[in-house]
């Protein structure tokens, strides 16, 4: 290799180099230069030498920085094969270059730092400390020659714990060996940062005054930077003793770096990091010493320092950190105080506390919010909340979250302090809404706690604010409502306080019930306030919903005053049949329909929460409702029912059952007359005759206001709503000795459970075979033939409302003035909302009919015949968003609640060609989209656009995951799904990705599992869905179904005859999962696991699983034949679950997928040098050429 060799291959490179970079040159000329490059680093014997030379001093930043790559390319690829003492001209060069080869600290590129500090941590990895024992000492001679020097040594450590702790980037025993030695010597590390950083600062403090050492300040003040950035990278992981050592001398330092501008940000950061470590408490107690006088006064004097200076950005990324550190002392104080660890309150908690409230009465929404947390574990603080201080502190919190509560603060508006600090912390008015919505509630949950310390105060507060805003005049602010002229939008300044006085009398007062004495509870003053909220009239929709919210929080006063209950009604009702303007024929605004909702929800809550007290009113209440109910136009259809549920909530305190069935005969009568009419009866058999009646076969010409079908439309709701209202709230007394007195009472079950007749039972079957038609028809418009009948208007009047749609594409809706339009529907919108609430509301009632009517409902004759006739006709059809709700709100609620009794006769007969059709129906839909992700390349024009897709796809996900969730639900019992079945069934996707996953072990089959197992199409049909799910692109069904479902399924078959095919597809088939599924850690975790079970427990009587095992790509069948042998060997003392159990995920490792990322990755390979502490046996799967240059444990790398 020659001088001039080297020297013409670095020409070439310097030109490919500059060609890739010039934004002018082509993208031809730019790809071959790339590819140059490439190969040079690739396949160049000399890449040294000429990586060295492109990165001297003289070259521009972009060449040296290339020529760096390269250094870094070689250790990383081809270090295992370079001969020793190219390995030593290479690191010594190398460290050449961080002694005299970069510019200076202030003129030297950062890019140029970062790769050289790479190169020699990459060197670090492959030998330290076995081959170059010195590596610390040689690092340490470098940071003597200058600041340079010190901020290169700096980064390499910064960049060494990262990489090994952090990132964990390298082989196990590597890491080990690096992190132990590293451990040992973390009191020299932590000495040479602290040194560092104590010299360069003082030497900084020094000169930053004096003009004509500018450069030296400078350079002194960047290695200060560097010291605090790496000591931020060890903070978080050494032994917390270094962190404490010397009188907590590093603690000491980082409060006093609070005050100094170009270093506080790093310094705060590594104050939080040591604040937050965890560990033994006896290890933390000398955090405490951040509660002293100096420590404190250097956090309050920044955070006041900081402020004042207004807002700027890096001002308040600094008050953030601040923040934080207070938050984190806090948690540090509540985990020490009240444990063995025998710490006192500290002497400066009354100032910790003044400070931290400056944080929560500060400007920014966000620096509000952060403090929450910790004012919740005080206020819950078995020793703090006893604490006068902190009691002292509680009426200043409570009057700070009057503050809070109003919602000011969006990013677009100017209107508060909060806005322009809004607009560093969100990017859109909808991101603070929803960040406000979560911070209020998060509010809500404080106050309430802090109520507990102190209720009345937090009472008298509610009171004063509450009369405040019943005698201030309405301020609407600059925009006006468009429900009419001086009316409130959502952001006036009268909406946004009424709203927030709303939400703290309605914490508090409800706070005030669950903590005071009966005794001590000041009644007067309650129904003084309720006096005065029933006597306010307002015309203002938006402040009305916050008056009834208000009657609803003071209402509890009134168990002690029942004479003013009338009142209340009276002033409900009035708001049942709200207007703005009466008798106007625009349509209402949604504010106006929210007001009606809210009474009748008020009303409702009422009787089911105080049905004892509104008992003696019921004849006042039901003349009322049928005063209501008389006018068929006054009310909505939800309304009207809203108020009928009502009655019937207070109907089941009659006690008696004769009484109350009378009662909803009489009720139910109008209902039953409409329902049960010839016409109806035609109308709900037969599809064309329902659509003719409902008005979907016209062309209508003016869409917005004429709507001729409407009142049959509103009829037909009517009675599905009572029938919904009468069977979700009928019921029978909950003690057994007033249902037996009552005459609810009809004796025992075999199995022992009680059984209890509900008065509503004969009204509602009598209708039910009307609802089955109407079900069946419902299911039957989705054929073709009857969709082309449908109007033009009306066309898409099946489809999904949009606001469903948004839901599943997770779009936010908009925020503005929700409230505040006239809901103009057009007639189609309304139809799509019809056909959308019917569809719903008749499966609620079925899913209901079960824990409502009971064994009369269950041995209705021929019942699973009737509703495979009619719940599960035409599915074929029936589009995923409307399968969905019918599996969760029927299917689901009537397994569940079915006695044991019926299992043969209902349940069975129903779920079995259920299971058979989803699992055909699942499978028809995946295969669709892996075609189409398949195909997604070649095909760039589709008439179906990308958001359909998308929907349509994320359909299939939530359907499969309703599926999975019903199989899971029928099958295994609770003990081991407790923890899952909570969550929301369209929840986050990354909801569930824990990696920790052991599936319960005490997961069984249920009764009615066994049951359908019995069953071979269900058994059949529930196993394959199972499997086969595994491999669908939906991780969280995945999860879920591996964890849950798949092995307990399997285990209920294994004592019979499987073929040996099917025990081959179950294994395949998990191999198939983690092929779909291994770049997620918690599916990985427990598909591993699954197929673990599957191999251990059934390759002793199945050899076909080795040979599915043997097709695995890049298995290694020595190692593959040690386990099988061991595993099929009894006598051999068996090695533990976990070894097992890496050892098999070694094995089947080929097939477990990896993140796009990783997937064209070039290996790195870092080899284990010989053991630093005990002689490993060499594992079967060690290289064996790990020593091949005869190495052995001599040191590569001489000092």
């Amino acid at each position: 290799m020659s001088a001039e060799q080297v020297s013409g291959l670095c020409e070439q490179l310097v030109k490919a180099v500059t060609v890739i970079m010039d934004p002018a040159s082509t993208q031809r000329y730019r790809l071959e230069a790339l590819k140059f490059c490439e190969e040079f680093k690739e396949k160049c014997p000399i890449c040294v030498p000429c990586g060295l030379k492109l990165a001297e001093k003289t070259q521009t930043a972009i060449v040296r920085h290339f020529g760096l790559q390269i250094l870094e390319h070689v250790v990383k690829y081809r270090w295992n094969n370079m001969p020793r003492l190219e390995k030593v001209y290479l690191k010594n060069n190398v460290m050449g270059l961080i002694s005299s080869g970069t510019q200076s600290i202030l003129e030297e590129e950062s890019h140029i730092k970062d790769v050289l500090s790479r190169i020699v941590v990459e060197m670090i990895k492959r030998e330290w400390p076995q081959h170059w024992p010195d590596m610390l000492k040689e690092l340490d001679t470098l940071s003597k020659q200058g600041e340079t020097q010190t901020e290169l040594v700096m980064f390499i450590l910064l960049r060494l714990a990262e990489d090994v702790v952090t990132f964990q980037t390298l082989p196990t025993q590597r890491r080990r060996d690096i992190q132990q030695t590293l451990t040992q010597n973390m009191e020299k590390i932590f000495s040479f940062l602290l040194t560092a950083l104590q010299q360069n600062v003082s030497t900084y403090r020094r000169m930053k005054t004096d003009l004509a050492q500018e450069p030296k300040a400078q350079a002194n003040c960047r290695v200060g930077i560097a010291a605090l950035n790496t000591l931020a990278g060890y903070i978080d992981w050494v032994a917390l003793s270094h962190i404490t050592a010397d009188n907590c001398k590093l603690l000491e330092m980082l409060c006093l770096l609070l005050n100094e501008p170009e270093l506080q940000v790093g310094a705060a950061e590594c104050l939080l990091i040591a604040v937050s470590r965890k560990g033994k408490l006896e290890d933390r107690k000398p955090l405490m010493v951040l509660f002293g006088d100096i420590a404190m006064h250097c956090i309050l004097s920044a955070a006041q320092t900081a402020d004042g200076e207004g807002l700027v950005e890096k001002h308040y990324v600094f008050l953030k950190r601040l923040c934080q550190v207070l938050c984190a002392l806090g948690s540090q104080l509540c985990a020490l105080l009240g444990s063995d660890c025998d710490v006192e309150t500290p002497a400066n908690f009354g100032k910790y506390l003044e400070s931290f409230l400056a944080f929560t009465t500060h400007p920014s929404q966000f620096l509000r919010s952060s403090t929450q947390i910790t004012w919740g574990a005080l206020f819950r603080h078995e020793v703090l909340s006893h604490d006068p201080l902190l009691l002292a502190v509680v009426p200043k919190y409570l009057r700070a979250s009057m503050t809070n509560l109003v919602k000011v603060g969006f990013p677009s508006k100017a209107d508060s302090p909060s806005c322009e600090y809004s607009r560093f912390d969100f990017d859109s008015d909808e991101d603070f809404n929803a960040f406000f919505n979560s911070f209020r509630a998060q509010q809500g949950e404080v106050m309430r706690m802090a109520c507990r310390l102190d209720p009345l105060t937090g009472f008298q507060m509610a009171g004063e604010w509450l009369k405040y805003q019943l005698t201030a005049p309405v301020d609407t602010g600059p925009m006006n409502s468009k429900t009419g002229e001086g009316l409130c939008s959502i952001f006036s300044p009268s909406f946004v306080q009424w709203d927030a006085m709303t939400f703290f009398s309605e914490s508090v007062i409800s706070q005030m019930f669950r903590t005071m004495d009966k005794d001590e509870i000041p009644v007067n003053d309650g129904i003084d306030l309720l006096q005065l909220v029933l006597n306010f009239e307002t015309k203002d929709p938006l402040i009305l919903s916050c008056v009834l919210t208000n009657v609803s929080a003071l209402f509890p006063f009134v168990t002690y005053r029942p004479e003013y209950l009338p009142q209340v009604l009276s002033k409900l009702f009035a708001s049942v049949t709200f207007e703005v303007v009466e008798e106007s024929k625009a349509p209402r605004t949604r504010a106006v329909k929210n007001v009606r909702r809210h009474a009748c929800s008020s009303i409702i809550k009422m009787c089911r929460d105080y049905p004892q007290l509104v008992l003696p009113n019921f004849e006042m209440l039901y003349n009322h409702v049928k005063q209501l109910l008389s006018n068929e136009l006054l009310l909505t259809q939800m309304e009207k029912c809203a108020l009928m549920e009502a009655l019937v909530l207070i109907s089941n305190q009659f006690k008696d059952y004769e009484r109350q069935k009378a009662f909803l005969e009489e009720l139910m009568a109008p209902v039953a007359g409409l329902w049960l009419s010839p016409e109806m009866q035609r109308v709900l058999s037969d599809p064309e005759a329902f659509i003719s009646y409902v008005g979907a076969d016209n062309k209508i010409a003016d869409p917005v206001l004429e709507d001729p079908s409407g009142l049959n439309r509103s009829r037909i709701s009517f009675c599905v709503y009572t029938i919904l209202g009468v069977v979700k709230r009928a019921r029978w007394p909950a003690a057994t000795e007033e249902a037996k007195a009552g005459g609810f009472f009809l004796g025992y079950l075999p199995s022992g459970t009680p059984m209890y007749r509900n008065p509503c039972t004969e009204q509602v079957l009598k209708l039910f075979d009307n609802l089955l038609a109407l079900i069946r028809t419902h299911n039957n418009l989705y054929m073709p033939e009857m969709v082309a009948r449908l109007g033009d208007t009306f066309a898409k009047a099946l489809d999904m409302l949009e606001v469903e749609k948004n839901a599943i594409l997770g779009l936010p809706q908009p925020l503005l003035e929700l409230y505040d339009s006239p809901v103009y529907k057009t007639v189609l919108e309304r139809m799509q909302g019809f056909f959308c609430t019917l569809y719903d509301n008749c499966f609620h009632i079925l899913g209901n009919a079960g824990p409502s009517m009971q064994q009369d409902f269950y041995t209705v004759e021929g019942l699973a015949t009737q509703l495979l006739s009619s719940a599960f006709n035409n599915l074929n059809n029936i589009p995923d968003y409307r399968l969905r709700p019918m599996l969760r709100v029927f299917v689901k609620p009537l397994v569940l609640s079915c006695p044991s009794e019926y299992y043969e006769t209902l349940v069975c007969p129903m779920l079995g060609p259920l299971f058979t059709y989803l699992h055909m129906r699942l499978s028809q839909k995946w295969q669709v989209i892996n075609q189409r992700s398949m195909l997604c390349e070649d095909d760039a024009a589709d008439d179906n656009p990308e958001s359909q897709e998308m929907l349509e796809e994320q359909l299939v996900r939530l359907l499969t995951r309703e599926v999975m969730d019903l199989a899971t639900v029928c099958c295994v019992s609770k003990k081991g799904v407790e923890q899952n079945t909570t969550a929301a069934v369209d929840g986050d996707d990354d909801e569930a990705m824990a990696t920790e996953v052991t599936p319960p072990a005490n997961a069984e089959l249920t009764e009615l599992g066994k049951c359908l197992m019995k069953q071979e199409d269900v058994c059949t049909a529930v196993l394959i869905t199972a499997y086969t799910s595994l491999s669908w692109k939906d991780t969280l069904s995945c999860q879920r179904t591996t964890t849950q479902l798949c092995w307990p399924l399997l285990k209920q078959v294994l004592p019979g005859n499987l073929l040996p095919d099917a025990v081959s597809w179950f294994f395949t088939s998990v191999l198939k999962g983690l092929q779909v599924h291994g770049q997620h850690d918690g599916c990985m975790a427990a598909l591993v696991h699954l197929a673990f079970q599957i191999y251990e427990a059934l390759r002793p009587r199945y050899a076909e699983l080795k040979a599915v095992m043997e097709q695995i790509p890049d298995i290694q069948l020595d190692s593959l034949e040690q386990f099988d042998s061991k595993l099929l060997n009894p006598t051999l003392q068996k090695v533990a679950d976990k070894r097992r159990k890496d050892h098999f995920k070694r094995l089947i490792s080929g097939c477990i997928g990896k993140p796009i990322g990783e997937q064209f990755r070039k290996e790195v390979h870092i080899r284990n040098l010989p053991s630093l502490f005990k002689k490993v046996k060499p594992s079967l799967e060690t290289d064996a050429l790990e020593n091949e240059d005869g190495e052995g444990f001599n040191v590569l790398f001489e000092p």
